[in-house]
């Protein structure tokens, strides 16, 4: 597959974003924020995400109910809540450490085999100041569909449109190559991150409740205090619309 054409865009400061290939000597700098940003997914499982699993506060609720017909302790009851935040806590890291673990021993581990040896497959990274702030990968699904995968910001440099430049070259590689649409899923409850996809031109077109993440055990307690809903987003290239508001 041709070498693509760098890719060069001014943040909000006047500086400028370069988007390139990725070359083996990026592959610490890549491996440290792809483990960066899979951690801060932890609280945002844990604590954002209960808000939107009604399914898991009404058993959380029965089980207190429960407790307290059983014991009529109130100081139980009360310590009930911190219980399953610390839960849900342990659980959500405890499984996304396992899926990192599972990331390191497959792509992330050989980027340079996975994307940029294998046919229909690319990975870029994004340099402002001379560092590697950022990284996205595309893999190639069918003939019409590509898959945008892996992306990542240096969380020192977020919103300062290293996202955007990011997403967009994955379009332009689809556009390219005449995919049809390009596709991603996400765990992510973050609002900015949903915010991203959809500037970008992507619609959210399914999620999945219940959601089994790689590297999961499935264990009885596991499913109980880990539990994330998996949004899948698609983006028509040839009805490709791009705005400019806000920056990530």
């Amino acid at each position: 597959m041709a070498k693509q054409p760098n890719t060069r865009l001014k943040d909000q400061n006047g500086q400028t974003i370069l988007v390139r290939e990725f070359k083996l000597e990026d592959k610490a700098e890549v491996q440290r924020i792809f483990h960066e940003g899979l951690m801060e997914m932890v609280p945002d499982t844990a604590f954002r995400g209960l808000r939107h699993h009604p399914e898991s506060l009404l058993l959380y609720t029965a089980v207190t109910v429960v407790c307290f017909a059983i014991t009529m302790c109130c100081w139980l009851i009360g310590l009930l809540p911190a219980i399953v935040v610390c839960l849900r806590y342990f659980y959500s890291r405890r499984v996304i450490r396992g899926y990192l673990k599972q990331a390191m021993s497959a792509d992330i581990g050989d980027m340079e085999g996975h994307y940029m040896k294998t046919p229909g497959s690319c990975l870029w990274v994004a340099e402002l100041e001379g560092k590697v702030v950022g990284a996205v990968a595309a893999v190639r699904l069918s003939d019409d569909v590509v898959e945008l995968l892996r992306m990542c910001v240096d969380r020192r440099y977020r919103r300062c449109g290293v996202g955007v430049v990011l997403g967009q070259k994955v379009l332009q590689f689809a556009e390219a190559h005449r995919y049809a649409s390009v596709v991603l899923g996400t765990t992510a409850y973050t609002p900015a991150v949903h915010q991203l996809y959809k500037r970008l031109g992507f619609h959210c077109v399914g999620v999945t409740n219940g959601y089994i993440t790689p590297g999961s055990s499935r264990s009885f307690l596991e499913q109980i205090f880990y539990r994330v809903r998996h949004h899948h987003y698609r983006h028509n290239v040839q009805h490709s619309k791009i705005t400019s508001k806000g920056q990530h």
